[in-house]
């Protein structure tokens, strides 16, 4: 009895022992993650994941701390100069990129000019396995990965899913019109401005619908991409233009 009780108190104080030790090294990943460094384990999967070297890796990170300290900046003086501060996330709790400083990135930096909701649905749908939350070191690294260096199967999967405002799999002949009015440029005369979008819905889906169900899918949007790859954001911009992309590994400093 007394080896048995004995037995188990050295298990319970393993098991205590390991999980101190699993929660230290989360919160030190953590603490890495929010302040933009990777081990050299996490460097070489994150190598081995992305298409960047190692040095490029280093340098993107130094970009993730500087975005982050941004965000805080404007979390606290939003904090401090509002006037219903207590509806006001405090700035300790953001983790992460998040959308207003994303989207200045995006402005800024790749020469992104898009309409709101285009901007919304690039952030949603730029790390998958949190999507719409605040970019996480890991996300913002695979995502930058695909928006900058991905095959054209890559990037064509990314702009179908920013296109797909609803998450169901489709791109319907609604968020076509949705999308397309947005994009197209108002003239005073026209009188009926949304006729001319929907004429236009009609002859893109006609472009895009292969099997003819009347709405796109996935392999709809991938065949008609393949065939005619300049038709890749015909229904607005999501990805950098070739001049900003090699504008932007030329400021990096390696």
């Amino acid at each position: 009895i007394t080896a048995f009780l004995a037995s188990n108190k050295r298990n319970s104080y393993n098991a205590q022992l390991r999980a101190k030790q699993m929660s230290r090294r989360r919160r030190q990943r953590k603490m890495d993650e929010l302040s933009g460094k990777i081990n050299p384990k996490m460097l070489e999967q994150l190598r081995k994941k992305t298409k960047f070297t190692k040095d490029e890796l280093d340098a993107l990170c130094r970009i993730y701390r500087k975005l982050i300290s941004n965000c805080q900046y404007a979390a606290k003086t939003l904090a401090t100069g509002s006037s219903s501060a207590a509806i006001v996330k405090p700035h300790a709790a953001v983790e992460g990129i998040d959308r207003i400083v994303f989207r200045e990135l995006l402005h800024s930096t790749f020469d992104i000019v898009t309409e709101e909701i285009l901007m919304e649905r690039i952030f949603c749908c730029w790390d998958r396995a949190h999507e719409g939350l605040p970019l996480r070191l890991e996300g913002w690294l695979t995502g930058l990965s695909i928006f900058l260096r991905g095959s054209l199967a890559e990037r064509a999967n990314f702009c179908f899913r920013v296109y797909d405002l609803n998450s169901d799999g489709f791109i319907t002949k609604d968020e076509m019109f949705t999308l397309l009015r947005n994009c197209l440029i108002k003239q005073p005369q026209d009188e009926d401005p949304d006729e001319g979008v929907k004429d236009l819905v009609e002859i893109v889906l006609k472009k895009f619908d292969l099997d003819k169900d009347g709405k796109v899918s996935i392999e709809d949007f991938m065949g008609t991409i393949d065939i005619e790859p300049l038709l890749l954001q015909a229904f607005g911009q999501c990805l950098p233009s070739e001049t900003a992309t090699v504008s932007f590994f030329s400021t990096l400093q390696i």
